[in-house]
């Protein structure tokens, strides 16, 4: 079993700026994963050619179930804000999505709030502090028929704030107890991999650099298990022709 996270900077491409579906196809059939975890996802976004980004990524990996959940809704530097839930198809929104081989025996979404304070942060590339302000924030999990009988995973895209998204995650891995294990839990956490453990109380069962993605420094995206899952081989940080991140790959089976 091939699990995958990817953050896909709503499809665009850093070398020309553009947003190619085609090209985000591409990149998803290349991963062939029977699991799949997006972040930063469009769907009818005028800045991705209003397409439904989870839709163009659930054909290209053969996906028998998938579910986008927006975490915002309206447009960037228009109506911009929390997205409730009650979003329809047609109007702009922005989230995460899980995608699947197996079929979903149910799903289930936990939204996580937004930091309300701004805080101030240094910035690599100005060298100076900024003021940074949060954005709401979710996740997606799905029980899963799987080869070997019925597992949990869950995705997520954590807050850039530090601190803030170790209580996030804390406070995600408890809102996901008692649900039916093995438990997977994946996506851009915004923290390295000692943290997300320590954070989290999971196990990390995927090591590679993953951002930026020409000169990757740091590994921001994870999967994490409880229960009886390992990974069958390395970790892969696949580079792609999209995104300022790296796809995490790595092949795990359960039992």
């Amino acid at each position: 079993m091939r699990i995958a996270s990817f953050n896909i900077l709503h499809g665009r491409s850093l070398d020309d700026g553009r947003v190619d579906v085609d090209r985000l196809a591409g990149a998803v059939k290349a991963l062939d994963a029977d699991v799949l975890g997006l972040q930063e996802v469009d769907r009818d976004q005028p800045r991705s050619l209003h397409a439904d980004l989870t839709a163009v990524a659930a054909e290209a990996m053969g996906a028998v179930d998938s579910q986008f959940v927006a975490a915002l809704s309206g447009t960037p530097g228009g109506t911009w804000m929390a997205a409730t839930g009650e979003e329809q198809p047609g109007s702009a929104s922005y989230g995460i999505a899980l995608l699947s081989r197996y079929p979903v025996i149910s799903w289930r979404v936990v939204r996580l709030p937004a930091l309300r304070a701004s805080v101030p942060l240094w910035s690599p590339q100005t060298h100076r502090p900024f003021l940074a302000q949060d954005e709401p924030r979710v996740a997606v999990a799905a029980v899963l028929d799987g080869p070997s009988g019925h597992f949990t995973v869950c995705n997520t895209h954590l807050s850039f704030i530090p601190g803030w998204n170790s209580a996030q995650l804390r406070r995600l891995v408890r809102s996901l107890e008692g649900t039916r294990e093995p438990l997977l839990l994946m996506g851009d956490l915004n923290m390295q991999r000692r943290q997300a453990a320590r954070s989290s109380g999971l196990t990390p069962i995927a090591s590679a650099l993953t951002f930026p993605a020409d000169r990757p420094a740091r590994q921001l995206d994870h999967v994490l298990v409880r229960g009886p899952v390992r990974a069958t081989g390395p970790a892969e940080a696949v580079q792609m022709p999209l995104s300022d991140h790296r796809a995490l790959v790595v092949p795990c089976a359960i039992g």
